[in-house]
């Protein structure tokens, strides 16, 4: 070898390593739960952009969807003819979001404490109920 050439020695390259794995498993589990934090606010942030969205809708045509048209009146014109002609959707730019877990949202007539409707997700474990992470987010339905 030439004078003046360098390089890392093995032994060096494997302290390094060493330092990041270390590093990495101390600052990881920090911020995969603030992930999961953070699509719990999402999902917190949609349910009221969507909760806006169906009272736009009330206003026009003058009723909240049924339990039966749920989300998808907010995409599609309803049957009856008066109220298709007031009707001034589609009211999402995009099509109906999924929660952060890729779930459908659930609309349910009425909610609970005398809410008009419940527009919500089961969180990050699909199902009702559960605390933290896996609780329900939105507006909750009667039970």
């Amino acid at each position: 070898m030439r004078a003046g050439t360098g390089g890392f020695t093995l032994l060096e390259m494997l302290v390094v390593l060493v330092i990041i794995g270390l590093l990495a498993g101390l600052v990881g589990p920090k911020l995969f739960s603030r992930l999961d934090a953070s699509k719990v606010q999402t999902a917190e942030a949609q349910v009221k952009m969507l909760r806006s969205t169906v009272e736009m809708l009330r206003l026009d045509i003058g009723r909240l969807p049924t339990a039966q048209e749920g989300l998808g009146l907010l995409e599609n014109a309803p049957s009856n003819a008066r109220e298709a002609a007031r009707w001034r959707g589609p009211y999402l730019e995009d099509t109906l979001p999924l929660d952060p877990w890729g779930n459908a949202y659930r609309y349910d007539v009425p909610g609970a404490n005398k809410q008009a409707f419940a527009l919500y997700s089961f969180g990050a474990d699909g199902a009702s109920g559960g605390e933290g992470d896996n609780a329900d987010i939105g507006i909750l339905p009667a039970r």
